[in-house]
């Protein structure tokens, strides 16, 4: 068996404290710790695992000079947006595609026909059955099912419980909330949001947000532009 591989994660909150967990279970990752721009959790424990410092000196100290991967572990509903602005931050760092870390629970189910991008973390119980395409850096929580062909874009959000038809194309950057179902071949747009417990019986069109059983519009989303650019330990 190969050595573990040297792990840094960006974030500090739950999102990150999940993955820390992942890698704590799979026998492929040394968790090196946590990197955070929110200077109350610089030299900090949180589950055990110590907040190394700041993300640029991490990643200029930690990440470059050495061989340890990086993988991102931000974002929540009210600011989704994050993971794909803190990753563009990190592209102007020089941190190249292949520095990120592609980490599955080893209690998830992956077909062989599946293919995975950079920076996807898969949390446990998450399945995906047979030609699901996901985009970099994706976030799959526990006991998500993704069923045949489904396609999902960069930098998305799939909270616990969700569960896709076949042929579901999602955009980048969507996030889809807590037990959310999405009807076969439909398309969830870039940037939407859909609501916990929706379900979902017609395409969702690209920044909405859609809430209910069966889900209808509720507003435009917020654009995450107008988010302040840190990565702090509140973020999950």
């Amino acid at each position: 068996m190969p050595a573990p591989r040297d792990l840094v994660i960006v974030g500090s909150g739950g999102f990150a404290r999940e993955t820390a967990q992942l890698a704590a279970v799979h026998p492929g990752w040394r968790l090196v710790g946590f990197c955070d721009d929110a200077p109350a959790t610089h030299g900090t424990v949180v589950d055990g695992v110590r907040v190394l410092g700041p993300v640029d000196e991490t990643v200029e100290r930690t990440v470059r000079r050495t061989d340890a991967q990086l993988v991102v572990c931000a974002g929540n509903p009210r600011d989704y947006g994050s993971r794909a602005r803190i990753v563009a931050r990190l592209d102007r760092l020089g941190v190249r595609a292949d520095r990120y870390a592609t980490l599955v629970h080893p209690a998830a189910s992956v077909a062989p026909s599946c293919t995975l991008g950079p920076g996807c973390v898969l949390l446990a119980q998450t399945v995906l059955t047979a030609s699901v395409r996901l985009g970099a850096h994706v976030a799959v929580m526990p006991h998500v099912t993704l069923t045949h062909d489904d396609v999902v874009g960069d930098h998305v959000t799939i909270a616990s419980g969700v569960r896709l038809g076949g042929g579901v194309r999602v955009g980048a950057g969507a996030y889809l909330g807590a037990g959310a179902m999405v009807r076969e071949r439909l398309e969830i747009g870039p940037g939407s949001l859909v609501g916990m417990g929706s379900v979902v019986l017609d395409d969702v069109p690209a920044g909405q947000v859609w809430v209910g059983s069966p889900a209808r519009f509720l507003r435009t989303t917020t654009s995450p532009t107008q988010h302040a650019h840190t990565i702090s330990g509140g973020m999950t």
